[in-house]
């Protein structure tokens, strides 16, 4: 089992995020509201390797680029890399071979001010 079971990426303005991540994976990522925790939850298959998560908005939440890097995964991480100025992000090291057996890897800042990355085995 991967040690990483889910990931919450902490943002400012949800509607913002939502669309960028939307534009970002083409996903239809929905707005939910618990109570005060707004959360926007990544789509995910639990009977699949990997983890899920979602974007979060709440005081306690900060959006950062010193905290932990999260990878998503892509199919090419040039789609992500050419979606970014659609999605008002940021590209802050283009897409790059980590090694033959490792794949490729592209880092971005999202629209909330959070470092992420795009991992793709092409």
């Amino acid at each position: 089992m991967n040690p990483v079971v889910w990931v919450e990426v902490p943002v400012s303005n949800m509607d913002r995020a939502i669309k960028c991540y939307n534009t970002l994976f083409d996903w239809k990522l929905e707005k939910i509201n618990l109570g005060g925790l707004i959360m926007a939850w990544f789509p995910g298959q639990p009977e699949l390797h990997g983890s899920s998560g979602s974007l979060v908005q709440q005081t306690s939440y900060v959006p950062s680029q010193e905290g932990p890097l999260i990878y998503f995964n892509c199919a090419d991480v040039q789609i992500q890399v050419d979606r970014l100025a659609q999605a008002s992000c940021t590209l802050i090291r283009k897409k790059t071979q980590i090694s033959e057996e490792h794949g490729y890897m592209a880092l971005a800042i999202d629209t909330e001010g959070n470092r992420i990355a795009f991992h793709s085995a092409e």
